[in-house]
């Protein structure tokens, strides 16, 4: 039975990252284009260009609404928590593991390609967090609101029959997609972290696996605990992380010109065209760029619709903002880290190992510790963010009931210790299917609903 699920999942995987066709290179190399590529790019220009480059001229106004203070009468969240739950699943494991194996696959110039991605994916972040505060609702059980792709789905389909309906294919297989990716994404964590304290403190997976999942358990088990403790999780964990890549980049200034130069030099192919490893490079970057800052998937979505703002536009200038934050500061964090060390000694390196031997090189021993730990820290505020973030598209599946809610978070726990005792390959595999999955259902709605998404911040424009 396993091996038929691990078939199904490889299927999937290929069908969704797989090369839906190539393009020939120079010199008798091609470069593979997978589907998610062929709709993840198009409509980040779309949306860039049907913004008017919102992402580069209003980082001003992202910063200022990202101030304001919002009357909260109704228990929504403000725009800094919104952003705070959003920044929790974001800056996790596709910061560290998955930069690393971006890196280890694609070579320095998937780098590149991930910045590339998170700028046009900044205008993709704002279009769909815009609509999810268009077309948030009541939140009955935890207060406040809820809402995301699955609702926005929902209403959309609805206006165009003119009917009521209690559940829509569309939303439905969405919804369902962001369960299955969570799932994968709780195995991922619980690998990643056993791996890490066992490298660095030699504490048996048992050990670490029983305390990750009791700790879990005690905050995710309370009504609205999460946000509370990701409000101060979050800010310490990134600043910490930030300022530890700011010594060690002054530490090694000499070669820091010399990393950027590899970067570009490699991501336009230069030394792997040649070898025939450019597709690799893009792939690895446009992969690992969408799974670490989620733009254009409908997970952040989630925690926008969540939010009290007084203006639909102000809540997608917050996550526009998040996506730079995500990629552009704390990937590029892990990936100075890494490419500061000479390559012959990460040569064959890859994930867990390939960071904790970089950390190593520059601060010895603490180095393994501090990214155990850092590790630690981004792999719990993700669990809690995509707990988080899975209550809306239970709601939308199940209904109104605690026992759906309870009985999700149960699994997701269940998943966290059995994967943190066994190691599987195939879970990135897992969260790689449910993220791609949840892109298509999102991006073919994204296109129809767009016209609202810049109504919106046209009228915010006027407003300002």
């Amino acid at each position: 039975m396993q091996k038929i699920i691990i078939n199904i999942i490889e299927t999937v995987y290929g069908f969704l990252w797989g090369d839906l066709f190539t393009i020939p290179l120079p010199g008798g190399s091609s470069i593979g284009i997978s589907l998610l590529i062929v709709l993840l790019i198009p409509t980040g220009i779309y949306f860039t260009v049907r913004t008017g480059f919102m992402q580069i001229h209003m980082i001003p106004d992202m910063v200022r609404t990202l101030a304001e203070r919002m009357n909260r009468e109704s228990g929504g969240l403000s725009a800094f928590q919104a952003l705070i739950v959003s920044t929790a699943t974001r800056v996790g494991m596709g910061n560290l593991i998955g930069v690393a194996a971006a890196i280890s696959a694609g070579g320095a110039g998937a780098v590149f390609w991930m910045w590339v991605m998170a700028i046009i994916g900044s205008a993709t972040a704002f279009a769909e967090a815009t609509l999810a505060q268009l077309y948030k609702e009541e939140d009955p059980l935890y207060g406040g609101y809820r809402g995301g792709p699955a609702y926005y789905m929902h209403r959309f389909v609805e206006e165009k029959q003119g009917k009521k309906r209690r559940m829509v294919i569309v939303a439905g297989l969405f919804a369902a997609s962001g369960l299955i990716c969570w799932a994968g994404i709780s195995q991922v964590i619980s690998n990643s972290v056993v791996s890490a304290f066992e490298n660095a403190f030699d504490v048996p997976p048992l050990y670490t696996t029983v305390v990750f999942v009791l700790l879990a358990a005690v905050i995710v088990m309370r009504r609205n605990a999460t946000v509370r403790v990701l409000d101060v999780m979050v800010p310490i964990m990134a600043v910490l992380y930030f300022a530890m890549t700011i010594f060690i980049m002054v530490k090694n200034i000499g070669q820091v010109p010399a990393v950027f130069t590899r970067i570009f030099e490699e991501a336009f192919g230069i030394r792997q065209v040649a070898a025939g490893g450019f597709g690799a490079v893009l792939m690895e970057g446009v992969k690992r760029g969408l799974f670490s800052n989620e733009a254009g998937s409908g997970s952040a979505p989630c925690a926008a619709a969540a939010a009290e703002c007084d203006s639909p536009a102000k809540m997608g200038l917050v996550q526009a903002l998040g996506v730079f934050i995500d990629t552009l500061v704390i990937c590029s964090c892990t990936a100075m880290i890494m490419l500061l060390v000479p390559e012959d000694m990460t040569s064959g390196l890859v994930g867990m190992n390939l960071l904790q031997t970089a950390m190593e090189y520059h601060l010895g021993k603490f180095g393994v510790v501090f990214i155990a730990a850092t590790l630690a820290m981004f792999s719990f505020s993700t669990f809690l963010g995509i707990l988080f973030y899975a209550r809306s598209n239970v709601a939308y599946l199940f209904g109104d009931k605690w026992i759906w809610q309870t009985l999700y978070k149960v699994f997701a726990l269940v998943m966290l210790f059995v994967r943190g005792l066994a190691t599987y390959t195939f879970v990135w595999d897992l969260g790689d299917v449910g993220i791609g999955l949840m892109t298509i259902f999102n991006v073919i709605i994204l296109y129809p609903l767009s016209g609202r998404a810049i109504a919106e911040l046209k009228e915010y424009r006027k407003r300002r």
